[in-house]
């Protein structure tokens, strides 16, 4: 960071600190309009700076991965920690994909935990995060929040997700859509069924596409090896008239180096 950044954020710190001061002996409507300025003013003093915002991201992650391995009590509030520490590398960074998506997760994990309804808190949360992260990079999150339209029984919801994630490349593995527990209440139904079914068509389609272009090939070598033929370049020896081979060169090559060849035989019969 700069020297004239420091200074800037660091008279915007004081000015806003000096607001905190103001909004505490405000009111109502007033000072709910002076807390949200002193957020944004917080906000705009951390954002920039991409360093932290990967440390906080990193940090993290490892919060939530740590959290899987622990239950009960342990492991809420290392998931808590996890989402405190994506939160704020969003507040530097608004944009960080990653940190949106692993709050979402962090939220689902934590609902998973706590074993609360699908329309609890903790999952709406994480539907807010995937949808942040939709906004970001499209399709990103999509199969996130399919799972969540899953355990919700949402059937429209779900598949048009699920149609989104298709679409943009960021669909998981048939195999692993099928041992999803978020998909558990509607793997079942004749929708979902009739999804699957289309990726093992579209599956099925590619694989013979490709088995096609793999016994072609031997066809196309053949052919490439028969255009490989030999052009023999003559000049005549000056005192006997006799033709000898000065050269060879391949059919495949520019039009300028045979046409240059050609020129070369023209003048030495001429000089013959």
């Amino acid at each position: 960071m700069s020297f004239f950044t420091s200074f800037t954020k660091n008279a915007k710190l004081n000015s806003t600190i000096k607001q905190t001061a103001e909004a505490r002996k405000s009111e109502g409507s007033k000072a709910d309009q002076l807390f949200k300025s002193i957020y944004k003013s917080y906000a705009e003093i951390l954002g920039g700076d991409s360093l932290r915002a990967q440390a906080l991201y990193n940090w993290g992650f490892a919060l939530l991965h740590q959290a899987k391995t622990k239950t009960g009590d342990e492991a809420a509030r290392i998931y808590q920690d996890a989402i405190d520490k994506f939160s704020f590398c969003m507040l530097i960074e608004p944009n960080y994909l990653a940190a949106t998506i692993d709050g979402g997760v962090a939220f689902m994990d934590l609902a998973r935990l706590k074993a609360v309804n699908s329309n609890d808190d903790l999952y709406e949360k994480a539907r807010k995060q995937f949808e942040k992260a939709n906004a970001i990079q499209a399709g990103t999150a999509s199969y996130n929040l399919a799972c969540i339209y899953g355990l919700r029984g949402d059937k429209e919801a779900c598949l048009k997700a699920l149609e989104n994630s298709r679409d943009k490349g960021s669909l998981p593995e048939t195999a692993d859509i099928l041992a999803d527990p978020d998909m558990g209440s509607v793997k079942d139904q004749a929708w979902f069924v009739e999804f699957i079914e289309s990726l093992n068509k579209k599956s099925e389609a590619v694989a013979e596409s490709k088995e096609a272009v793999v016994e072609e090939l031997p066809a196309q070598s053949i052919k490439e090896q028969t255009q490989q033929t030999e052009v023999i370049v003559e000049e005549k020896v000056p005192e006997t008239g006799e033709a000898i081979r000065v050269g060879t060169v391949e059919e495949q090559k520019p039009a300028e180096t045979v046409d240059s060849n050609k020129e070369t035989i023209s003048e030495a019969e001429k000089s013959g």
